[in-house]
């Protein structure tokens, strides 16, 4: 049977041996969603200790007794990601929160480049998001997620703690393998010839990802796996 797993933030419960769980929106989900009842196991994590498996010994409408069964094994990506990716329209954020998260991006940075599609970002929606795809993917941690910045702002910022990959069609440079990788990924329209000219000022190296035109939330996750590939241990 398939053990279903639950993100519990470390400030709303602690996840001791025995303790009582008040998640509104979890408590409505076991009973109403998935129709659990006592004696249910279910996994329950806090994105920063032990993944822990529970049984649930009493379940009502505001609470539920969880009694620990077993400690386990965290998951949690080798390599600290960094995606600045410009706004898309409609659902394809979603999407790039969603598919990147299962990939093992660790920090999601929207950018307003110049040909952005869109400037409006809801933060709490992407969350929500990034949380669920990990629950569903097996992930023990929880990636952050920030409101949206412009390219000046991504230099400023990350340029002196993460080595600063630029997306490009066809062949890219040789990658070094350093704790911290930021991927660039452009909008539909490309990049303007200012921020290429700022990226050849700043020097920054280039990710090829294929022969053809990718769609630009086809490119974020192309981007991830090539990454998350390429510096996987053996």
């Amino acid at each position: 049977m398939k053990l279903h797993r639950f993100y519990v933030p470390n400030d709303v419960e602690e996840l001791k041996h025995d303790f009582w769980l008040h998640d509104p929106n979890i408590l409505n989900q076991w009973r109403r969603v998935l129709r659990f009842r006592e004696g249910q196991e279910v996994v329950l994590f806090d994105g920063a200790g032990e993944d822990r498996l529970y049984k649930i010994a009493e379940i009502t409408e505001r609470e539920a007794h969880m009694q620990l069964v077993t400690e386990m094994k965290r998951q949690t990506p080798k390599k600290d990601i960094y995606l600045f990716w410009s706004l898309l329209k409609k659902d394809k954020n979603d999407w790039v929160l969603q598919k990147c998260t299962e990939l093992g991006v660790s920090h999601f940075v929207p950018i307003l480049a110049d040909r952005s599609e869109k400037s409006g970002f809801n933060l709490v929606r992407a969350q929500k998001i990034v949380i669920e795809a990990a629950e569903q993917c097996g992930r023990s941690d929880i990636p952050n997620t920030r409101e949206p910045i412009n390219i000046e702002t991504v230099f400023e910022e990350f340029e002196d703690r993460v080595q600063l990959i630029v997306c490009e069609q066809g062949e890219g440079d040789q990658i070094a393998d350093t704790d911290s990788l930021g991927i660039l990924v452009g909008p539909e329209g490309g990049w303007s010839e200012s921020e290429k000219k700022l990226f050849s000022a700043k020097n920054i190296q280039t990710l090829g990802l294929h022969d053809f035109t990718l769609r630009a939330e086809t490119a974020s996750v192309a981007a991830a796996h090539k990454l998350a590939i390429a510096f996987s241990p053996n």
